[in-house]
């Protein structure tokens, strides 16, 4: 039989790259709403109720909204946006967080998908801190540089549709200054560090592409590169969508500029350490529509229904 997906709010930038990876499919019945009923409560409803797994790509008030709507144990909940990400009684959907986070998403019913900042953050930080190379409580910076697409179809309309971008438009952006950016909350939870990171995101003049970069100090830390490098080969060995490149990747290092979009169009995180004698700089790479939003839901999807993790992706 086919498994029953419903994508609830499917004409947003998240729902619309879900529906293409379930395109490709023939084990997925696709439920669809008609335009006209979107916001018709009653029809949301019944179709979530139909569903084997639903997706919920949606704002956080109507999400959580959603969720109250589910009156059956049967339907799987991919909740896509921030509110239920740090929610007791939901599992993280990151089958690389740790080795019992394949075992949890199987079995759960509700299941918060990361947000694209947080996926590079954790997948960094997450092993550093398990292994107690970098001790909880220490207070971690890092910076992110994304592309346009992740502020919404907003904000692909401001750089899109404009009859001329800005110039401000034009250069590197940086936002969430009031260092409350709503990600944070889960890359403390989900690394197991005690305070919270000083975080700077950046919007760049780009559609899609993002690279996490998290500065560490070797002295204070007490190791060297190669030790942070082997404790993340360690983790991710055999993950197929988290990849540890070479300890101060010559092929990078000779281009002389770091590409961040050179994971785009894929699932996969690239993990980096580049290094000095006494400083690193540990960086993630992913597309933040794959990876980062679309790609890691169905890949939850996947590990809950118990298929191949990389059907469709």
């Amino acid at each position: 039989m086919s498994t029953r997906v419903f994508v609830d709010g499917q004409e947003g930038t998240t729902g619309l790259r879900i529906d293409e990876f379930l395109a490709k499919r023939s084990d997925v019945e696709v439920l669809r709403i008609d335009p006209e009923k979107r916001k018709d409560a009653a029809e949301r409803a019944r179709l979530l109720n139909a569903a084997d797994v639903a997706f919920l790509c949606l704002p956080d008030a109507a999400s959580r909204e959603a969720v109250a709507m589910v009156t059956n144990s049967n339907t799987c909940l991919i909740d896509a946006s921030t509110a239920h990400r740090t929610a007791p009684g939901w599992v993280f959907g990151m089958p690389e967080l740790s080795p019992k986070q394949r075992v949890a998403i199987r079995s759960s019913k509700r299941i918060s998908n990361p947000g694209c900042h947080a996926t590079g953050f954790i997948l960094l930080m997450r092993p550093l801190v398990d292994t107690g190379l970098v001790p909880a409580t220490t207070v971690v910076m890092a910076t992110s540089i994304t592309g346009y697409s992740g502020g919404g179809k907003s904000m692909i309309q401001d750089y899109q549709e404009a009859d001329a971008v800005p110039p401000a438009m034009l250069a590197p952006r940086p936002y969430a200054l009031s260092l409350q950016h709503k990600h944070v909350p889960e890359m403390m939870m989900h690394t197991g560090l005690a305070a919270a990171p000083i975080f700077m995101p950046i919007v760049g003049p780009f559609y899609k592409g993002m690279t996490v970069t998290v500065p560490l100090d070797l002295t204070t830390l007490g190791c060297t590169a190669a030790t942070l490098h082997a404790a993340l080969e360690a983790r991710y060995a055999g993950e197929r969508f988290a990849q540890v490149m070479p300890l101060r990747n010559a092929a990078t290092l000779q281009a002389g500029f770091f590409d961040v979009q050179g994971s785009n169009d894929t699932n996969r995180v690239d993990i980096f350490v580049f290094a000095s004698d006494t400083q690193a700089l540990l960086m993630a790479r992913l597309d933040n529509l794959g990876k980062g939003a679309s790609g890691a839901a169905v890949q939850s999807m996947n590990v809950h229904l118990g298929v191949e993790e990389s059907l469709g992706l």
